[in-house]
This record gives C-alpha cells, structure tokens and sequence, in this order.
C-alpha cells in the first residue's frame, strides 16, 4: 500500500526591527538592508541561498511569542531560496512560490501545497499559520556582523526571526548532481573494514524523462555504503528519494568521495513481509 506521493514526477523534475539606542557605544543591531546601503540587495540575494533558515523566534505587534508556529520544537518552520523560488518545510505540507528582494523588501509569490492530511490538527493548522504571516511585502533584516541571522517582519507587525544553516552547496562548494535512488524495503548485511555487522541499504538509481515517466532497465540492489543526510530508513518501507550528490574533495581515506543529501521523498511504500 501506498503511503505517501508528494508531488508529480514531472514536477520534480523541473527542479522591522528596532534601531539602535543613541549611545556612545551601540549595541549590535538587526540592520536593514536597505536600497541606499551599496551592494546591500545583491549581498542579500547571495545570502538567501546560502542557508537554510530556521524559525528562532516569533513575535505579534504585542511583543507575544506566536506558539502556533512551534508545533515541532525539534523541526522548526524551515524557509530554502533556490533559483527564484522560496520553499517552506517542516509544516504539514511543503509549500513554495517564487520571490522577489528588492531593497530591503522580500515579496514571496503565491504559494503552492502539497495536498496531504496530517493527524495532528496543531500540524495541520501550522501551514495556514505560516503562510499568512509571510504573505505580502516583509521587511528583511540581517544581523550586523552576523550573517546567519535573518529577521522579517510583515504589515501586521510579525517578527519572524531565523538562524541560518549552510546548505550543502555552500558547506561543499560545489552544486549537486540530482539523481534518484530507490531504497529497497530491508537493509542487507555487508562487509565493512571499520564497522563489524554493518547492515546496508540496497539502493539502485532510477532515471526518468521530463514527463516523469521511468526510463531504462532497473539494475540490481546493491549494497550502499555511504550516508544519506537528512534520511532515516524504516524497515519494510521502500522508498524512492530525490538527492543531491556532491564530490568531496580530498576525502579521509576511509571516506567516500561523494556525498548524498535528500531533497525529499518522491514516493513511499510500506512492503508486506
């Protein structure tokens, strides 16, 4: 059975703050980025991508932290900038648009939804909560001296602060491969010089066309001895995963030479023993 579809293949394919007291010696200050400062907007375009940012903090017009966006205190409200387009994860669902910066003014586009039902209703109410807060113009801010800081803040008064993450792009230097990777339902044992009863996941790449549909012979499981950052495997649970795949440069002797990042789960199935 059929657990989970995300999106269509084909879809997959395509791939204001408070100034600072007059003092003789101020204190570090969230900073607008502002259309007068010199190259401030192409520094924060470049900045955007390079992280992933997530939800610190958040506060109405009454200085009141807005619980209704914390529902999973160990999977914060996560925003990715990626090739014009802004996406939303860690919700119920994973939502996304385009986006524009222009001076210190972030303007996120309509946003689009997956169309899953989560059971928990504080989960499920977590989207429509988000997604109202960043509707409309939002006054971007960075943190001076502190470039893994973001704040933003809407026509309502909202202040949605997040601590930036380097993404995989930024931490390897290089852009990543996309490539798809089934992972069989059960782990298999496999020798490992390093780690005794190692239990690998048998994988094989998959390949589709611009329509989505499969393409190619499906090889054979093999062992997979690398990581796959940000997955867990679930035994008697087959899965299919869009990654990015990154060269290291001048891996550990013991290491791989690539590095394996999900970018999400395209389909998901639970295989009877």
């Amino acid at each position: 059975m059929k657990r989970l579809l995300l999106l269509t293949l084909p879809l997959l394919l395509a791939g204001c703050p408070k100034p600072a007291e007059d003092t003789a010696t101020p204190p570090v200050a969230e900073t607008p980025v502002t259309p007068d400062a010199t190259a401030a907007p192409a520094a924060a375009g470049d900045l955007l991508p390079r992280y992933h940012w997530r939800l610190s903090d958040a506060t109405d017009a009454r200085n009141a932290r807005i619980d209704a966006l914390f529902v999973r205190a160990d999977q914060p409200v996560q925003l990715d900038f990626a090739d014009g387009r802004a996406s939303i994860s860690n919700t119920c669902n994973r939502m996304g648009g385009g986006y524009t910066l222009e001076g210190n003014t972030l303007t996120l586009g309509r946003l689009a939804s997956t169309m899953m039902a989560c059971a928990d209703n504080k989960l499920m109410a977590l989207d429509q909560e988000i997604g109202k807060r960043l509707e409309g113009p939002l006054t971007l801010s960075t943190a001076s001296g502190d470039p893994n800081r973001l704040t933003l803040t809407n026509a309502a008064g909202d202040t949605l602060a997040f601590a930036g993450e380097p993404t995989a792009e930024t931490r390897y230097g290089v852009p990543g491969e996309r490539v798809f990777l089934e992972v069989a339902a059960e782990t298999k044992s496999c020798s490992h010089p390093l780690i005794p009863d190692k239990q690998c996941l048998q994988v094989r790449e998959i390949g589709y066309d611009d329509k989505g549909i499969k393409t190619g012979t499906q090889g054979e499981f093999q062992h997979f001895y690398d990581a796959i950052e940000g997955y867990t495997h679930e035994p008697g649970v087959r899965n299919v995963l869009r990654v990015k795949r990154y060269t290291v440069e001048n891996p550990p002797a013991d290491a791989s030479s690539n590095a394996y990042v999900l970018d999400m789960v395209v389909e998901s199935e639970t295989v009877k023993p």
